[in-house]
């Protein structure tokens, strides 16, 4: 059981990094012309309860001379929604590897 919880933990760092890194590309091309944002979608893994994985969703590049398509608020609002889940999942791997620790503690 630890073992699933310390990939549980990790498959959240991986998909909370990899929105972060989005959402940091869409702040910074706010300014640039015709930039469209992707979309971060996330899904949990099969079977359920073992993961979750994280999709792309790019959108149509504007004309050249259409202004950016980046919501700033909203950008910055998922970071930190984005921060705060992966900071969750690090607490998960941190927890199990505590759990599993002293799981080897008692049988050992």
């Amino acid at each position: 059981m630890a073992i699933s919880a310390l990939n549980i933990g990790a498959s959240g760092v991986t998909a909370g990094l990899t929105a972060l890194s989005n959402s940091a590309n869409s702040i910074a091309n706010a300014s640039t012309q015709g930039f469209a944002p992707a979309q971060a979608t996330f899904r949990e893994t099969t079977p359920a309860g073992s993961g979750v994985s994280i999709s792309l969703q790019g959108q149509q590049l504007a004309a050249g001379n259409a202004p950016s398509g980046t919501d700033l608020a909203t950008e910055i609002t998922d970071s930190m929604v984005y921060k705060a889940q992966t900071q969750a999942s690090l607490s998960v791997i941190k927890t199990s590897d505590a759990t599993l620790g002293s799981l080897l503690d008692i049988k050992a």
